[in-house]
């Protein structure tokens, strides 16, 4: 409300506002005196020397009766105006709201944590700045400043354009935070939050924007770096393997907070082993590298080179603590770094450098090394404590992963060390074994494979698995298989062998009373295949516990794998009532078998992938003669390829015939006449292959034998000689007893057959056939005598 009053007071003019405060009329007001509206007036007499505006609270009387508060304003206008004081008055809420703006606007101007642009809407006037100072220019800078005088063109350009969105379409942008680097400092840091919104006139016509800048530089770094140290906590840790946890380490820390990022570790520690400190002269190999942008620098030591910790470098990292490098192209300034040697330790673009220890539980294991460029923030003191964080995140891991690949590596060694040589050639059989750990924090289980010699020149091809992973997996494979070893000696058939094996693992099972992972335990449902394959007749017989049986394909049918025998119970998993399957089938020289250490505890069968490797491997080892151990190293590096749950043994085997001339068979009535008739007939046999040197004492051994089959047995009775890389003489007849070698007394005309039997053969025993037993023994040639054997098959 504006009034015009005289010097002695009197309203001589007034707006129509008078009424919306005093409740009055301008015909009520004009005339009449200023104190009947205002209580205590000013004296305008003691405001004629004053030319400016005078500022006060007053009082309103309203025609009501109730008061009205208000600030007033009084301006003395010309003297020669006769009415000459203008009394403004304002609503005190008003007025209070005002000055408030007021001081909001000129805060806002004057202080430099928040920045203020306002424009209008003319689009040639870019985004001028209110508050220079805010954005790093002066308040006295030349003509008026715009955003893209202040920030880098990259910052300037991406902020003005969410502006321009905003003048566009009338949508506020709220907390938009963008980097907003200075001209004259673009390499330090700077994020800023901006909030914007169009300006309108009264008609609501757009008149222009304002936006308001907020520096949030430090929740944006405290942001960052609780960010990053997530994606350590959650990338670090997730393998088990030394180098694969370094390069997760380097890889996690570039481009975020490094350009380049290296982790040296120290070959001790690569291959499981401890290293206490980072001694002068320590081996240190690059274990794994990360750059933000191209290939990694030729210049800078490659991903396997090595390096030696040289004095000072040791000095510095014994401490534990990072050391950095704010400005590594000044010499004075990298510190303890040692950067002679034969390839720069810095690359070419660093700028600054930091250089982390990486220690846990009394350990060293290695540095972490990182470089940033000249175009950003340079490395300093207050990087060190995230740096330690990281560094000690990443030696715990990898000290997890270093612990796990040494009780990993010495229970596969444990384990590769119980299984036989992987390739063998014999006269039975050609073999080669495949071992493959799984690629699961389990490791190593309890899959095994195994070729036993029988009597003759027969073998026992075996395969199966044991429950559990481990040392405890490891020591009952071991186990089982010494077991399968001690009962093959007695050259049982399979189905009989298993039936015993049973009974053996459910005996150790009944004494096991360990709550947790043992040697007994492992036994409990573990699966055996056991075959025989006699080279002489071909007969193979076979019998499974658990295992679901082996690959057959045959050299002369169609390429279709065919199944061989039915999968009976696991070991120890029943009341043994039920028999096992007793499978027999005649093979043809250049067969083969695959067998396969069978599916883990719980599964019944093999996954459909690991039954059609088997059956590939056994088609491409029948389909030809390439060597079974190249068809071995295809199959191993093909599962090395795929993830596994469960390590995995095969076996493949190519059988073969001994010749029909390397053999002779006879068989002779039960009268002792027939004792002479076998020696001639060895003797002469012998003679024909050229063994006329062992033909004294296997005419001894030939007598022995078929002189007891006579007189204890009955007949008829088998005599075989097989020239193979032994000489094997069996002796076969229809009784059920077997022979004991005992020791005969001075006054006893007989009883000392097989103790001579004992001391001219290298090896003898017996075994029983479906038609009674067989007793043989095994002679080694003389010195300089090969026997004409195979020049492949091994001593």
């Amino acid at each position: 409300m504006a009034l015009l009053v005289d010097a002695d007071g009197v309203v001589r003019q007034c707006t129509d506002t008078v009424r919306d405060l005093t409740g009055r009329g301008r015909q009520e007001v004009v005339g009449r005196p200023l104190d009947e509206l205002v209580v205590d007036p000013p004296r305008f007499t003691e405001w004629a020397g004053h030319d400016g505006p005078s500022e006060f609270g007053a009082v309103l009387r309203h025609r009501d009766g109730h008061r009205v508060e208000v600030f007033a304003s009084l301006v003395r206008l010309p003297r020669d105006d006769a009415r000459p004081f203008l009394f403004l008055l304002v609503p005190a809420e008003h007025a209070r709201r005002h000055r408030q703006g007021r001081d909001l606007a000129r805060a806002l101007l004057d202080q430099d944590r928040v920045g203020l642009i306002l424009r209008d809407a003319t689009p040639e006037d870019g985004w001028p700045l209110a508050n220079p100072a805010f954005f790093g220019l002066p308040a006295s800078a030349q003509g008026s400043p715009s955003l893209a005088d202040a920030l880098v063109d990259e910052d300037a350009e991406a902020i003005g354009a969410r502006l321009r969105e905003v003048m566009r379409t009338g949508e506020p942008l709220v907390d938009f935070e963008h980097a907003a680097r200075r001209r004259g400092e673009p390499t330090a840091e700077r994020q800023v939050s901006v909030s914007a919104f169009r300006l309108h006139d009264a008609s609501r016509r757009p008149s222009g924007a304002a936006a308001v800048f907020t520096d949030v530089t430090g929740q944006f770094v405290a942001r960052q770096r609780l960010t990053l140290l997530h994606d350590v906590a959650h990338r670090l840790g997730q393998s088990l393997d030394v180098t694969r946890n370094a390069e997760e380490l380097a890889s996690v820390l570039v481009p975020d907070f490094a350009d380049h990022a290296c982790v040296d570790l120290s070959d001790t520690v690569l291959e499981g082993g401890d290293a206490a400190r980072l001694e002068p002269g320590t081996v240190l190999r690059r274990a794994a590298v990360a750059t933000a942008a191209g290939p990694w620098p030729a210049e800078v030591l490659p991903p396997g080179g090595t390096r030696r910790v040289r004095d000072v470098e040791s000095e510095a990292l014994a401490a534990g603590t990072p050391v950095v490098v704010p400005d590594a192209a000044d010499p004075a300034d990298t510190g303890p770094v040692d950067r002679e040697g034969t390839q720069p330790l810095f690359p070419a673009p660093a700028a600054s450098a930091v250089f982390a220890p990486l220690l846990a539980r009394g350990h060293a294991f290695g540095v972490l090394g990182l470089w940033r460029g000249p175009d950003r923030q340079p490395y300093s003191e207050a990087d060190v404590p995230l740096v330690e964080v990281i560094a000690s995140r990443a030696a715990l891991s990898l000290d997890n992963a270093r612990r796990y690949r040494r009780e990993r590596d010495t229970v596969e060694t444990l384990q590769r060390s119980l299984l036989p040589a992987p390739d063998a050639r014999m006269s039975a059989a050609e073999t080669a074994g495949v071992y493959a750990p799984a690629h699961t924090p389990a490791g190593t289980g309890g899959s095994w494979y195994d070729v036993v010699r029988l009597s003759g020149t027969r073998i026992a091809l075996v395969a199966g698995k044991v429950v559990g992973h481990g040392v405890h997996a490891a020591a009952a494979m071991g186990r089982l298989r010494s077991a399968v070893h001690a009962l093959a000696d007695l050259d049982l058939e399979p189905a009989e062998l298993l039936t015993h094996l049973d009974d053996m693992v459910a005996r150790l099972g009944e004494n096991d009373r360990s709550e947790g992972p043992s040697v007994a335990g492992g036994l409990r449902g573990a699966t055996c295949l056991y075959i025989t394959y006699d080279p002489v007749t071909g007969e193979c017989h076979a019998a499974s516990a658990g295992n679901p049986g082996p690959v057959l394909a045959r050299r002369q049918a169609s390429p279709v794998p065919e199944t061989v025998v039915r999968p009976g119970r696991r070991l120890g998993s029943g009341d043994g009532s039920e028999p096992y399957a007793a499978a027999q089938l005649v093979l043809q020289p250049g067969d083969v078998l695959v067998l396969h250490s069978g599916p883990p505890a719980g599964a019944e069968q093999e996954t459909a992938p690991e039954r059609r490797r088997s059956q590939d491997s056994a088609l491409a080892a029948a389909s030809g003669d390439t060597p079974l151990a190249s068809i071995a190293e295809d199959l191993l590096r093909d599962l090395h390829r795929t993830p596994r749950p469960e390590d995995v043994a095969l076996l493949l085997a190519r059988v073969d015939r001994i010749p029909p001339e390397r053999t002779a068979y006879w068989e002779f009535r039960a009268e002792l006449d027939q004792a002479s008739r076998a020696r001639e007939l060895a003797t002469a046999k012998l003679a024909e292959w050229g063994l006329d040197d062992m033909a004294f004492t296997t005419e001894l051994i030939v007598s022995e034998m078929v002189t007891n089959a006579i007189r204890h047995a009955g007949g008829p009775i088998g005599l075989r000689l097989v020239r193979d890389d032994r000489l094997v003489c069996e002796v076969s007849d229809p009784s059920q007893a077997q022979p004991h070698l005992r020791r005969a007394r001075m006054s006893d005309e007989g009883g000392r057959g097989l103790f001579l039997i004992a001391q001219l053969a290298d090896r003898w025993g017996s075994r029983y056939t479906a038609g009674g037993k067989t007793i043989w023994t095994e002679q080694n040639y003389p010195s300089g005598t090969r026997g004409d054997a195979p020049a492949d098959v091994e001593r």
